[in-house]
C-alpha cells in the first residue's frame, strides 16, 4: 500500500462531523512505511521515518519523547515483530511502550511461552496488553459505583447477593470470518478475556488506591481465588440457519471447516473461593447470532428474610455496558391508587437521558489516551493473564479431548434450549417475570 492509499483508507474512518482542517492537520503529522514482519531493512526504514518526524516537529533534546508501538497484528508474528523493533527501532534514550492486541496465547502453556518471549524483549512496565472492554464507560464506572457509594459496598457480598450474571450477546454470526473464529471459539474469543476481566472488577476487594498497580493487584488476587471451571457447569451451543433460510448457520460459512464442533455460544458457572463470595455463583454467558446486541452485568440479591410481603420478586442491580449505557435497580413498589398490590419498577439512570450533552468516548480512544499517559490501570498484567488461562485451560482441553458436541440454536434466538433453566438450576437465578421488561426512557423522559 502506497502513501495515497494509506491516506484514503485513514480518511474513510473519520466521522462526518470532523472539520476538514482538522483532518488535514492530522494527516500532515502522519508518516507511512510499508514493510515485512521479519525484514530488518524495513524496520530500519521505520526508525528513519520516526527520526524524521521528530526532527520535523523540532523536538528538543530535553523534551520527554515517547515511542508507542501498537501491534495490531496476528499473534503468530508478535515475537518476530517485537524482535525487529527491539533490535532496529527501539530507542533507549526515550520512553518506549508496546501495545499488544488479544489473543494472548491459546491456552496456559502457549500464553506463558508468549509472555516469556515478549518479556525477554520489553520490560513489563513497557507492555500494554489491551482489552478494549476495560475502556468501556460502564466498566470503568464500576469502581465509582462500588467504592464511592456506601449503600452498594455494604451489600456487596455473599450475605446479600444470590448470584451474578455477566452476559455478552452479538446479533450477527461469523459473516465470512469463520476461519479465524474457528481457531479460537467463543470461550477464547470473549469469555477468557473480556468477561473475566469484568468479573474481576465486580468481585475484587477495594484497592489501597487508584494507582494502576493497586487496582491490578486486587484483580489478580480475586482471579487466584476462582476455581477451574467444570464441564458440568458449562453449556455449549453452535448456531444453525433460520428455518426460512434467510440467515445461514455457522457451518454454512465457507471459511468454517466442515464438521466443526467449535462453540459459538457458551454459558459457564464460576465460583470465587473467598470470604466475600463463597457460595455465590457467577454466570458468564457469550454468544454469536443471538437475538440482540447487548453487554450487561446483572447482580441479583437474595430473597427478603421475612414474610411480610410473600412471593416477592428479587431486587437486581443491572449495569448495561452496551449498546446504551445505563444503571438501574429493580425495585418493589406499591401500585398507585387504592390497591395494595405490589409491582416491579426501577430506579433508572440512563446515560443518554441524564448526560444528553456529554459525548462518551470510544473504548479504544480511552485506552490509547491511557497509553499516552502511561496509565496501566485498564490493561492486563502478565500474572492476571496467567490466572485467566489457569481458570479456563482445563475446560478447553476437556472440550477438545472429549469432542463435546455443542447444542444447536437458531440464528437470532436467545441461545440453545435450556439456557434459562441452566442459570436457574446451576446458579439459583430467579427470573423476575415474563411480563416485566425494562424500557429505558428517552431524553424527553418518555418511553
Amino acid at each position: 500500500m502506497e502513501r495515497d492509499s494509506f491516506t484514503s483508507r485513514v480518511t474513510s474512518f473519520f466521522k462526518k462531523d470532523i472539520p476538514p482542517a482538522d483532518i488535514e492537520g492530522f494527516l500532515a503529522i502522519c508518516g507511512y512505511v510499508s514493510g515485512r514482519y521479519d525484514v530488518a531493512e524495513d524496520f530500519i526504514r521505520l526508525r528513519e521515518e520516526i527520526d524524521q518526524q521528530e526532527h520535523a516537529m523540532a523536538k528538543r533534546a530535553e523534551d520527554e519523547r515517547v515511542h508507542i508501538y501498537y501491534l495490531a497484528l496476528p499473534p503468530s508474528v508478535f515475537v518476530s515483530v517485537g524482535t525487529q523493533i527491539r533490535t532496529n527501532v527501539y530507542d533507549g534514550s526515550c520512553t518506549n511502550r508496546v501495545v499488544i492486541e488479544k489473543p494472548f496465547g491459546h491456552d496456559l502453556e502457549s500464553s506463558r511461552e508468549l509472555s516469556r518471549e515478549i518479556g525477554s524483549l520489553f520490560a513489563e512496565d513497557e507492555i500494554y496488553r489491551i482489552d478494549h472492554y476495560l475502556g468501556k464507560e460502564m466498566v470503568k464506572n464500576i469502581l465509582a459505583l462500588r467504592f464511592a457509594n456506601v449503600f452498594y459496598e455494604a451489600v456487596w457480598n455473599r450475605h446479600y447477593i444470590s448470584n451474578v450474571q455477566i452476559t455478552f450477546k452479538e446479533p450477527f454470526g461469523t459473516e465470512g470470518r469463520g476461519g479465524y473464529f474457528d481457531e479460537f471459539g467463543i470461550i477464547r474469543d470473549v469469555m477468557q478475556n473480556h468477561l473475566l476481566q469484568v468479573l474481576s472488577i465486580v468481585a475484587m476487594h477495594q484497592p489501597q488506591s487508584l494507582r494502576s498497580e493497586d487496582i491490578r493487584d486486587r484483580k489478580t488476587e480475586v482471579l487466584r481465588r476462582i476455581l477451574p471451571i467444570q464441564l458440568e457447569d458449562t453449556l455449549l451451543g453452535q448456531y444453525v440457519g433460520t428455518r426460512d433460510g434467510s440467515k445461514p448457520g455457522y457451518k454454512d460459512d465457507d471459511t468454517v471447516p466442515k464438521g466443526s464442533m467449535t462453540p459459538t455460544f457458551a454459558q459457564c458457572v464460576l465460583h470465587v473461593d473467598n470470604d466475600r463470595w463463597r457460595g455465590v455463583p457467577w454466570v458468564i454467558k457469550a454468544g454469536k447470532a443471538l437475538d440482540e446486541a447487548k453487554m450487561v452485568i446483572r447482580i441479583q440479591f437474595k430473597d427478603m428474610p421475612n414474610a411480610l410481603f410473600p412471593n416477592l420478586a428479587r431486587n437486581e442491580l443491572v449495569l448495561q455496558v452496551s449498546p446504551k449505557e445505563a444503571v438501574y435497580i429493580k425495585t418493589i413498589v406499591k401500585e398507585p391508587g387504592l390497591s395494595t398490590n405490589l409491582a416491579m419498577s426501577e430506579l433508572d439512570l440512563s446515560y443518554h437521558k441524564r448526560y444528553q450533552d456529554v459525548k462518551i468516548p470510544d473504548a479504544y480512544a480511552t485506552l490509547i489516551l491511557d497509553v499516552l499517559n502511561g496509565d496501566h490501570s485498564n490493561f492486563v498484567r502478565s500474572d492476571e493473564l496467567d490466572e485467566a488461562w489457569r481458570i479456563f485451560t482445563p475446560l478447553l482441553h476437556q472440550i477438545d479431548s472429549d469432542q463435546v458436541i455443542p447444542l444447536p440454536y437458531e440464528y437470532g434466538s436467545r441461545g440453545p434450549k435450556g439456557v434459562d433453566e441452566f442459570a436457574t438450576e446451576r446458579a439459583g437465578y430467579k427470573l423476575t417475570s415474563r411480563e416485566y421488561h425494562w424500557q429505558p426512557k428517552s431524553a424527553t423522559g418518555k418511553l
